[in-house]
């Protein structure tokens, strides 16, 4: 199964390579190219939410309403590592020393990550946040560029 997740990864994962988390385009460009309600996302989606029911995704505890584990520290000739994150609630804060691309799914009710509807968020390198979902749950995959992550409070 991990497989079959992977090999659904591989178009996103080069077409990320194109992508500079710099730009204020680049979600705009992921959204129009990988829609969230488009049949390569939705086949995804089943992918991941068959992981998590199968217990070999997000399957580590994050703290109450957090799981999550690692998908692969690279893919192919890129750089990212992956994570995958089931959440209905904050999680931990943490910097993005180089950026990181999200890939959100709705699991149940209506949830929204950090304010933003189901769908692809970015954020610039050297951003900052506390990834929250609100009004439901979500299945999230991260892609960090350079596999760059800094858990902690925000620097001043």
């Amino acid at each position: 199964m991990k497989e079959q997740l992977l090999e659904a990864l591989a178009p996103l994962v080069e077409f990320l390579d194109t992508l500079d988390p710099a730009s204020a385009d680049a979600a705009t460009a992921l959204n129009a190219r990988y829609p969230v309600d488009g049949d390569d996302m939705k086949k995804l989606a089943s992918i991941f939410a068959d992981g998590v029911a199968d217990g070999w995704l997000c399957d580590r505890d994050g703290g109450p309403g957090v799981t999550y584990s690692r998908v692969t520290k690279k893919t192919g000739g890129s750089d990212f590592s992956i994570d995958a994150v089931r959440m209905d609630r904050p999680a931990l804060g943490h910097a993005h020393p180089t950026g990181e691309f999200d890939l959100c799914f709705a699991t149940d009710g209506e949830p929204e990550f950090d304010g933003n509807k189901p769908g692809w968020v970015v954020y610039p390198p050297g951003s900052w946040h506390v990834p929250s979902v609100s009004g439901g749950t979500m299945n999230i995959l991260y892609f960090l560029p350079a596999g760059a992550i800094k858990f902690g409070p925000k620097d001043s």
